[in-house]
């Protein structure tokens, strides 16, 4: 039985992960918009924190038994404790984003501080503006409270009327309808800029609420937030379509189980009971105070009413010239050679550019794709559509369960299907979440295939805020596997060989295996034995032992791991040839990269899946070798660049103490302006090969 001390809990470590986060909301070399916004981002992840791994451990606690019943009410208590610390950091960092924003003539102020010719503007706002979408709800002995979404900011409200009595009410906050941040024009020539947030415009404004209805005294607004299990539950017995099923699931969401009550610290003590009876919050429910500011993930689209050095520089894509040729089609250049796209260093406009093309190709006759996540407005969705009016045969696999984007990706499945798309929804029991397109032509009486696997999604919006690769390819044979991993996806008892490509669940755990007890064989046999890892999240404890096992049979193994990390590295005994870092900068680090010695004939892949047993095992994900030698050397240098990173890198260690990796007598080193640099002089200087076999002047 494995030794539980050897692992984190990954629950914890995904907090230390948020943890890094807020750090980049104090960091003094992150302008103040963006550290704001950091404040935005380490609310938003919070929530889904909440939503799914404290529901997945509630869970736990309340319905298993003996051993992992009070093993998970242990991890409540430590995640309860560990997020009431970070929730006092993050209001200690707010206060000093607030102080920043003011020596730059940035006032976000609140309605006690209301000017009499700003108190005008918010009151003529209020009127025409926010009182039309106010709905209250009076708390009576006999009131059935509505299903509060969680995904909306409400007041609790004490009224006290001139007859001596008090009257309760609900009042959601209509953020989904009115920006939460409202600009106040300042009369004449002023520099100071004032925002108020919407809360506190209805502060302001509360007795008119309630106008015509009740003499009031006074009344008080205190701001609660409830967040809800996201877990999705479908009776495999019903017959019904799978887009029913998910759309049923959702629905169920909104009246999930309550995981977490934030609520004001002023709030009085007896109107805080009084609450949680209402809303039926149990014993395993995170109940926690904060300030009068909630659902604070909205600072994530905080304006910058200052100069533009206030917010990142925009960094301009690099061009690839060997795409921008208009001289012969995407489809020769990827005869001649593959090419490995590195967003958002590269645009992504070059994946949407090969599908408008195959939309248009004559000799085009079907393109395959899976769609796990897309932009609100996407043109990848668009090419495929103009491609089956075009005649193409277009088959898109679009994962349903995509957690939070189920709603976006029903309505998609229904706009493709309208146009005539093939749509499949994968398998039961496995979400496709491989990255996959396959485009086969017709060129000299044979069909060829081209293909692209990936680390990220098809959504042109992320790619301009996530590192992902990229591979684009015309190789036959692993435009074959590609092929096979759609033929499984259709025909579930289909089972094939791989000779390139590692696919879960089938090979992809295996082969890892494989690949690293090879690294393991070559230490014992005194050769040169490394592994280097980047991924969001590695907590497979399997994949952990056998690294583990690798690193005291000597094999050095680096670890990149932007999230979750349930390892212990740099452990005497247990892991001291494991070095683990992580990176949190102004793009999302999001790729998969696995890197092996392989007794100095190095071997890269990237994937799709993370070092987790749902990846291994319950999805369908694709890992992919990397042949072409300049690709291979930029996924390598990538990596090492990440390595020596002395501004952004962070110790992942046994404490998860999130300290900066040390400097020594190196310079300060910012991976990712750096490989924006690296980037741009590898694309200008990416060379041809000869034609693969060829026929590059085949069209």
């Amino acid at each position: 039985m494995a030794d539980e001390t050897n692992y984190v809990a990954k629950e914890l470590s995904w907090l230390a992960f948020n943890e890094r986060v807020l750090q980049e909301a104090s960091s003094r070399d992150v302008p103040i918009i963006q550290q704001v916004r950091y404040l935005g981002i380490f609310s938003n992840n919070m929530d889904e924190f909440f939503r799914v791994r404290v529901a997945d451990v509630r869970r736990l606690a309340a319905f298993s038994s003996g051993e992992d019943k009070e093993n998970a009410r242990e991890l409540l208590k430590q995640i309860q404790k560990r997020v009431r610390e970070l929730q006092a950091k993050f209001d200690e960092v707010y206060r000093t984003c607030l102080v920043s924003l003011r020596r730059r003539n940035i006032y976000l102020i609140n309605e006690k501080q209301l000017r009499p010719d700003q108190a005008e503007f918010v009151d003529t706002y209020f009127r025409d503006e926010v009182l039309p979408e106010l709905s209250p709800l009076f708390l009576k002995g006999s009131t059935q409270l509505p299903e509060l979404n969680d995904a909306s900011i409400y007041f609790a409200i004490r009224i006290s009327l001139t007859n001596g009595k008090v009257q309760y009410a609900l009042l959601e906050i209509p953020t989904d309808r009115l920006d939460r941040f409202v600009y106040i024009p300042p009369k004449g020539s002023r520099r100071k800029k004032a925002i108020i947030v919407v809360d506190n415009i209805i502060r302001h404004c509360l007795k008119e609420v309630f106008r015509g209805v009740l003499d009031i005294e006074s009344a008080e607004a205190y701001t609660i937030k409830i967040t809800r299990d996201a877990e999705l539950e479908m009776d495999e017995k019903i017959t019904q379509s799978l887009i029913d099923k998910v759309d049923m699931s959702l629905a169920r969401r909104k009246k999930a189980d309550p995981v977490r009550f934030v609520y004001d610290g002023d709030m009085p003590e007896d109107m805080l009971e009084t609450l949680a009876k209402r809303l039926n919050l149990g014993k395993y429910d995170s109940f926690i105070a904060g300030g009068r500011y909630h659902n604070s993930k909205d600072f994530m689209k905080f304006p910058n009413l200052g100069p533009d050095y206030l917010e990142f520089d925009p960094i301009a894509p690099s061009r690839l010239p060997f795409l921008d040729d208009t001289s012969t089609s995407i489809f020769s250049k990827l005869r001649q050679r593959d090419v490995l796209l590195y967003y958002p260093y590269h645009t992504f406009r070059y994946v949407e550019d090969m599908l408008h093309t195959a939309a248009l190709d004559p000799s085009v006759t079907s393109i395959s794709m899976t769609l796990y996540r897309v932009a609100s407005k996407s043109h990848v969705v668009n090419a495929l559509i103009n491609a089956a009016r075009n005649q193409k045969q277009v088959t898109v696999v679009i994962e349903l369960q995509a957690r939070f984007d189920e709603s976006a990706n029903i309505r998609w499945s229904r706009v493709l299907g309208d146009a005539g798309v093939q749509v499949i929804f994968g398998i039961p029991g496995l979400k496709v979440h491989s990255k996959l397109i396959l485009i086969n032509r017709m060129e000299g009486g044979e069909e060829r295939q081209y293909s692209h696997i990936g680390t990220g999604n098809f959504n042109e919006s992320t790619a301009r805020l996530y590192t992902d690769f990229s591979l684009l390819t015309a190789d036959r044979e692993i435009g074959r596997e590609v092929s096979n991993v759609f033929d499984f996806i259709r025909h579930t008892y289909r089972r094939f060989r791989y000779r390139h490509l590692m696919v879960s669940p089938n090979t992809n755990r295996s082969g890892l295996m494989a690949l690293i007890d090879a690294e393991i064989a070559n230490a014992k046999a005194g050769k040169k034995a490394a592994i280097f890892i980047k991924c969001n999240n590695l907590v497979d404890k399997p994949v952990v032992d056998k690294l583990y096992q690798a690193g005291q049979a000597g094999v050095k193994i680096r670890l990149i791991v932007r999230g979750m990390f349930a390892m212990k590295a740099g452990v005497k005994g247990l892991s001291e040839n494991i070095r683990a870092i992580s990176i949190v900068d102004r793009y999302l680090e999001h790729p998969r990269v696995f890197v092996f010695e392989a007794g100095g004939q190095q071997k890269v892949f990237i994937s799709s899946a993370d070092l987790m047993t749902r990846n291994l095992d319950f999805r369908v994900e694709v890992t992919c070798p990397v042949y072409d030698e300049q690709a291979k050397q930029l996924i390598l240098d990538v990596m090492e660049t990440q390595w020596r990173d002395r501004a952004k890198a962070r110790l992942l260690d046994e404490e998860q103490t999130n300290k900066l990796v040390p400097r020594g007598n190196r310079r300060k080193l910012r991976s990712q302006e750096q490989i924006h640099e690296l980037v741009e002089n590898w694309s200008q200087n990416f060379l041809v090969d000869s034609a693969k076999d060829g026929d590059a002047t085949v069209e």
